[in-house]
Parts: C-alpha cells; structure tokens; sequence
C-alpha cells in the first residue's frame, strides 16, 4: 500500500492494514506454493520402461547409450511415439505428397528482428512485415519491463 494513503489514517489502523496485507500475501504465497506442487504431482509422466537402475553412484555400465529396441525399418515407416492413446498403435509415415503443401514450410528459417530492420518497410512482404510488428512489440515490451524493474 502506498505510504502517502496511510499517513492520512490513524498510525493502529494503519498498523492493522499492514499486517492484513502481510496476512494476505502469506497466504497467496502459500497457494501459489500448493498450485505448484499440485502441478508437479498431477503432471503427466511417462515410463522409461525397463528395469530399475541397480548400482550405486558412479556405476559406469548404465551410463552408456543403449542400443535402440526397435529395427530401422519401424523407425523409418512409423512416427515412433505419436500414439497418444491408451489404445491404439503409433501413426504409419505417408508419403510426401499425401502431406499439405503449408507443412513443409513450417521448419523454414524466419528472418529475425535485426533483419527485418535493416530491409525497407515499404518493400517488406505482409507476411514479414506482421512479423517486424510482433517482435519489434515483444522487444519494446521487454525493454520496458526491464526499466521498470530497475525502479
């Protein structure tokens, strides 16, 4: 709270307001806590699979890379992991041809900030250009959180 507001009200209530804000903040600070730790049990795991670890520390036979269970060619016809069903069997890969075009496009390198500076504005594709908008934003936005946080 700011100091000039409790300086117009009697120095008890004053008192009193701070240890409910004191109080207040305990407690927010308590249940983000629980949040959180309720997010780290709730959280979806997966099982490595296999046998538990047997040694002490400093084994060095289990720190090796272990050779892969499944044959090349599963690996090459079958997107490994993709199933997210209980049931169910992993995806099967398709041919190239059989994907949309927008796909193969998403893995391209997108020009970043200090590069879409550099080029004219006027000549900028949308596409570009809704990006220079979104970083030079993010980069403003960040720049000006930083000087906050140093007041």
């Amino acid at each position: 709270m700011n100091d000039h507001l409790l300086s117009q009200i009697s120095p008890a209530d004053a008192a009193r307001i701070k240890k409910m804000a004191m109080n207040c903040s305990r407690s927010l600070r308590s249940l983000i806590l629980a949040k959180e730790a309720a997010g780290v049990v709730g959280r979806r795991t997966f099982a490595a699979g296999g046998k538990a670890k047997k040694g002490g520390k400093g084994s060095g036979a289990g720190d090796a890379p272990k050779a892969s269970s499944l044959s090349k060619e599963i690996k090459s016809t079958t997107v490994v992991g993709g199933n997210i069903l209980k049931e169910g069997t992993d995806p099967k890969l398709l041919a190239d041809s059989e994907y949309p075009d927008w796909l193969g496009h998403l893995l391209d390198k997108k020009p970043a900030l200090s590069e879409l500076r550099r080029k004219n504005i006027e000549t900028l594709p949308y596409d570009d250009l809704k990006r220079l908008v979104k970083l030079d934003n993010r980069a403003r936005i960040k720049e000006n959180n930083s000087v906050k946080a140093k007041h």
